[in-house]
């Protein structure tokens, strides 16, 4: 029973998605600070003075209520760059 585990670690595939999913973990904290320090800002200027960015309010005056198509589209990006890498 262990050798046949051992057989089937010791493939080069196993070992090649273990190294894609470390990088790609490792990767994915590069790119959420990229877009909290760059692509927040800039979406946040696009939507006005407060750093919620693009977005609305239901209710006016309940934070609750607040849509928020920034965090929709930063999540967008990111999902983009650490696809492009991987």
């Amino acid at each position: 029973m262990l050798q046949g585990f051992k057989d089937f670690i010791m493939r080069g595939n196993v070992i090649e998605l273990a190294v894609g999913v470390v990088i790609g973990a490792a990767f994915t904290g590069v790119v959420t600070s990229f877009s909290d320090a760059i692509i927040n800002p800039l979406l946040a200027a696009l939507g006005g003075v407060d750093y919620s960015g693009l977005g609305f309010h239901v209710r006016e005056g309940n934070e609750a209520t607040f849509v928020d198509f920034g965090a929709v589209l930063t999540a967008i990006i990111n999902f983009l760059l650490i696809a492009a890498v991987i």
